[in-house]
């Protein structure tokens, strides 16, 4: 599946890692996404570029890829105010940088890995200034109206939603998806629900692809198995949405039944602290281990010695946490979220979402009956083949393939 010599893109990847850049660590859904498109396309030979901040250039580790730096503050500790500087000054910068551009030619692809304005603003720029390049934007998350509780934050009373940092967030949003709705020739989403709503406010079928991540088949499929270390594991960002303090609360109705059984949990972000209280509060330090960000090998290793993965998401749209867990031989417990119906149909037991002992109780089934175990076990393995990256890649560059007329060949 290869370009002709002629029309072979430049492809021009704007990912600034707003999460790198305040933590210093961790990598988004968005941005894993983009890392692994990378390596794709420069394996089919095209030239690459990512223009990002120096913590982004860290964190997303593609020591081959070229690199446009812009400069921008980086953070020991998350907080609001790091959010909005970090914002404002990497989006004035990456502006700069587009507007420094002395010619892009029609084989240009502008790819903005997400909707966050130091990445989507900057493309949108690189657009107005050269109307026939191609800008690919990725939008992988409709942020909630900061004054309407979804039905999948009533039963938090909609804490997620009343917050200044959310109303910005929506605020924000609103604007990029406005530019990527009228100027993007081509738009990747997470989900069919979220392609949707992007058909439904004008933008044509065609030109809106869901893309739900994917997994390392290939190099999880050299990790060995591991002796038996946990009985349950999370992977995920300890932020709101992905619901770690819904975990702990969780493990500790498990732990009621099974005093013994542990949890690994893995990941970073604004609630550390509030987890550890959390689970100091709850008597559960033997139960617990809060293993920070971990990655690659290692990570696998620890799926690898457990039993069942436990994905708490409150609002999500297509999570590749999960995926990993079930390439890695692992059951997954979820909410029953809209996207999921589309994303995880098979492998994944799904609990109301909120019901914190409807969740409990699934994992304990899995704990406990070994047909069930066995038969979501494989369900989850055979479904997961499909979120191979390079398979996802592949369709997205069949996508940009489209953008400049070329016909698909057979994959």
């Amino acid at each position: 599946m290869m370009f002709s010599a002629k029309l072979k893109p430049f492809i021009l990847v704007i990912a600034n890692v707003a999460g790198a850049g305040i933590l210093q660590k961790g990598l988004s859904g968005g941005d894993r996404i983009a890392v692994e498109c990378i390596k794709y396309w420069k394996k089919k030979g095209i030239n690459v570029t990512v223009m990002t901040s120096k913590s982004g250039h860290l964190i997303y580790g593609l020591k081959d890829a070229r690199y446009m730096m812009i400069p921008t503050p980086t953070f020991q500790k998350y907080s609001v105010l790091g959010i909005v500087i970090f914002t404002f000054v990497a989006l004035i910068n990456g502006v700069k940088k587009a507007l420094l551009f002395r010619n892009l030619d029609a084989n240009t692809v502008v790819y903005s890995a997400s909707d966050f304005w130091p990445d989507s603003i900057p493309a949108w720029v690189l657009k107005m200034r050269f109307r026939k390049v191609k800008w690919v934007a990725a939008f992988y998350f409709f942020a909630p109206a900061p004054f309407k509780i979804s039905q999948d934050e009533e039963y938090r009373g909609g804490r997620m939603s009343f917050s200044l940092k959310n109303l910005a967030y929506y605020i924000s949003q609103r604007v990029s998806y406005w530019l990527i709705r009228r100027y993007a020739d081509f738009v990747i989403v997470s989900n069919e629900l979220d392609k949707k709503i992007f058909v439904k406010d004008g933008v044509s079928p065609t030109k809106v692809k869901p893309i739900y991540g994917g997994v390392d088949i290939k190099g999880i499929s050299t990790i060995p198995l591991q002796a038996p270390r946990y009985d349950g594991c999370f992977v995920g960002r300890l932020h709101p949405q992905k619901g770690p303090l819904e975990l702990i609360m969780i493990w500790d109705v498990v732990c009621k039944a099974r005093p013994e059984a542990r949890l690994a949990v893995i990941g970073s972000g604004e609630l550390e602290d509030q987890v550890r209280n959390e689970v100091r509060k709850r008597n559960l330090e033997q139960n617990v281990d809060i293993l920070g960000f971990v990655d690659g090998k290692e990570k696998y290793k620890i799926l690898k010695s457990s039993k069942v993965f436990l994905h708490t998401a409150i609002l999500d749209t297509g999570g590749m946490a999960a995926a990993e867990g079930m390439a890695c031989g692992l059951p997954v417990v979820g909410f029953d979220l809209p996207g999921y119906k589309f994303c995880y149909p098979i492998g994944m037991l799904k609990a109301p979402t909120g019901n914190i002992k409807a969740f409990a109780k699934l994992v304990l089934n899995l704990l406990q009956d070994e047909d069930l175990y066995y038969q979501v076990k494989n369900d989850a393995l055979e479904f997961v083949q499909e979120w191979d990256w390079d398979k996802r890649a592949g369709k997205l560059l069949e996508a940009i393939k489209g953008l400049f007329g070329e016909k698909n060949e057979p994959s």
